[in-house]
């Protein structure tokens, strides 16, 4: 079970390093839209809730790697 963890940490560190990479590049162009609708939403997007995701993710993925769930 715990070599599962392992792997599965793994896959976390590597999700999070996918959905950084696709919302960069799917959300990207709202920030250059010149409209202020697509400027609002690309903010909140790429400075409140992308970092939480990322963040989220990776620190899952990296308790799962160092046996922080043993306990």
């Amino acid at each position: 079970m715990n070599t599962i963890k392992k792997y599965l940490g793994i896959v976390w560190i590597a999700l999070a390093a996918a959905v950084a990479y696709y919302a960069i590049g799917i959300f990207g162009g709202k920030l250059t839209s010149g409209k202020q609708d697509d400027l609002v939403f690309g903010i909140i997007i790429f400075f409140i809730l992308l970092p939480m995701v990322v963040t989220g993710l990776t620190i899952f993925g990296w308790y799962a790697i160092t046996d922080e769930y043993d306990d």
